[in-house]
């Protein structure tokens, strides 16, 4: 039993998506490897689950590579099995596959890009919205997501916004639909963060944020949102909600209209300076 009281089923993890090949393989020989130091430590399941403060059911799945244990579980194995680091360095194997495949695809391309534009007219675009925003994005998916699901997709998403720490930092250029700032995604209180968040990455040398305003006669996002991401080797990938049946495309001609559409929505959009200056508004209104 856990500290809690719980079995372990509940804790800190996550399942092991039995269709990605490359997680399943990973999270496999990691459980191999911490069921041998445990059992060379002589301690049992049980008792090394008490030890770290995990439940035996959790300890079990994690060496069956049935389940991806979080990095403080490896810091505890580390500590509590004398492994002088060597448990504890797992975290970078595991890093690459505790996300789910797609969001992994998404991270490595953002994580190569030299440049990123995107317009978004739903919600925040990822890259740019706080914690808060985000859970509270999760938490109303339908059908409901599972407290376990929501923790794993924030994290996630949370976990691609390393690309604004990168050197030098690629051009990223964002549209917003005014009405993504005014609805109260999580609250008041989740709104106001998320305003302010936009403005303190406003503030980056490279970072444009701009607002396509409601009252705009003319609009050339219509077709939903864009994204085009471009790479130093020349080559790009774009996706349109409304056109190309919503596929990612790499074909020269096919971007060339996916940043035609961007371009121009960039036009009739707020400029930087004046979309600041609305959503500074928009802050001192809440």
């Amino acid at each position: 039993m856990s500290v809690d009281g719980s079995d372990g089923t509940e804790e800190p993890g996550w399942d092991v998506d039995p269709e990605d090949e490359q997680g399943v393989a990973v999270v496999a020989a990691l459980g191999r490897q911490l069921k041998v130091w445990r059992e060379e430590a002589g301690m049992r399941a049980a008792e090394f689950g008490a030890a770290i403060r995990y439940g035996e059911d959790q300890v079990r799945k994690v060496e069956a590579g049935k389940r991806i244990p979080r990095p403080e579980y490896l810091d505890r194995a580390d500590e509590v099995l004398g492994a002088g680091g060597k448990i504890a360095a797992m975290k970078a194997d595991l890093e690459q596959v505790r996300y789910p495949k797609k969001i992994r695809a998404l991270a490595k391309m953002e994580g190569k890009a030299v440049e990123v534009a995107a317009y978004g007219n739903h919600n925040i675009h990822g890259l740019l919205q706080t914690e808060g925003y985000a859970r509270a994005l999760f938490e109303m998916a339908q059908p409901p997501q599972s407290p376990e699901e929501v923790e794993r997709g924030v994290a996630a998403r949370m976990a691609r916004q390393t690309i604004f720490d990168r050197s030098p930092g690629p051009a990223l250029s964002f549209v917003q639909e005014e009405v993504t700032l005014r609805r109260t995604i999580g609250g008041t209180m989740v709104r106001r963060a998320q305003l302010e968040r936009l403005l303190e990455l406003g503030k980056l040398r490279n970072v444009t944020i701009q607002v396509m305003p409601t009252n705009c006669d003319d609009h050339a996002g219509m077709e939903g949102l864009i994204q085009v991401l471009k790479f130093a080797d020349g080559s790009a990938v774009g996706r349109g909600e409304g056109i190309f049946n919503g596929r990612p495309v790499s074909d020269p001609k096919q971007l060339r209209i996916l940043e035609l559409q961007y371009g121009m929505i960039r036009a009739q959009a707020l400029s930087p300076r004046e979309s600041r200056a609305f959503v500074e508004k928009l802050l001192g209104e809440t």
